[in-house]
């Protein structure tokens, strides 16, 4: 039986030279691996120092002015100013009209006077005098013009039994409508439009004008209106044909200034004419 070997010392080797030993052992560099596209990147904090701070226009630094829209060119000052203009007088015609019952569409009507249809048209002349043979009218006509309170004025009560053209509308036989007024009734008696209410459509109307010449209307329709609610465009504003408005008061009576509740109006057409 061997024994087994004792750890001796391994023989030594051959020697490394001493220009060798006297090195120092090589250093490691690593160098950064390239970054991969895909990978995150992670925002590196910014320090306080150097954080962004809300800007303040000094005092007196005029506004910036928004930038148009591609495609669109800002409007001209001088339409702009045109148009507040337009749309300031025609706000200007509706108070107006609220007032005194002033139509903007008066504006735009035709001319008084176009050429003659299929029905006589008189030259401009005031009416002297009212005969209506149905009701048995005969009435000299005076002129009326505006009340204070904007309305249609109406012959004074002393002269009730007169009737009162409007002088600033047609005069009976020219082209749109004349309108005539009168009292029904007042405190003494009947007036000269007390039986206004009877005349039938189909009856006919005379007036005789400062030319001599006598204008004839036949009626189309009487027609009752509640104050508040009377048709002025189709009473005032009618310019298709000469024509001829009767107006009186009627309905229940509600005392005071305010007189009666409705308005009688007979509508009439001009159908021929006449010399005296």
């Amino acid at each position: 039986m061997t024994k087994p070997a004792l750890n001796r010392p391994a023989p030594p080797g051959p020697e490394m030279p001493a220009s060798v030993l006297r090195r120092r052992p090589a250093e490691i560099v690593t160098r950064p691996r390239p970054r991969s596209l895909l990978a995150p990147v992670r925002p590196e904090p910014v320090p306080a120092t150097v954080r962004p701070r809300l800007l303040v226009a000094p005092a007196g630094t005029p506004p910036l002015r928004p930038r148009a829209l591609p495609g669109r060119r800002p409007m001209p000052l001088g339409l702009m100013a045109a148009i507040l203009v337009f749309v300031g007088l025609f706000t200007v015609g509706a108070g107006l009209g609220a007032a005194t019952g002033f139509d903007l569409g008066e504006l735009f009507k035709g001319p008084d006077k176009p050429p003659p249809r299929a029905f006589p048209v008189l030259d401009p002349s005031p009416p002297k005098r009212l005969t209506i043979p149905s009701i048995k009218v005969e009435a000299p006509i005076l002129q009326v013009g505006l009340a204070k309170d904007g309305s249609v004025d109406v012959p004074p009560l002393n002269r009730h039994n007169e009737a009162g053209w409007f002088d600033q509308g047609p005069t009976p036989g020219q082209f749109g409508p004349a309108l005539i007024v009168g009292h029904a009734d007042t405190r003494t008696g009947p007036s000269v439009f007390f039986n206004l209410g009877k005349l039938k459509a189909g009856q006919q109307i005379e007036v005789l004008r400062e030319d001599d010449s006598v204008a004839i209307f036949k009626i189309n329709s009487v027609e009752h209106f509640s104050k508040e609610k009377l048709p002025t465009k189709r009473v005032y504003g009618d310019y298709s044909r000469p024509s001829l408005r009767l107006m009186t008061c009627g309905g229940k009576w509600l005392g005071g200034k305010q007189g009666y509740s409705d308005n009688v109006v007979v509508f009439a057409s001009l159908v021929s004419a006449k010399e005296t």
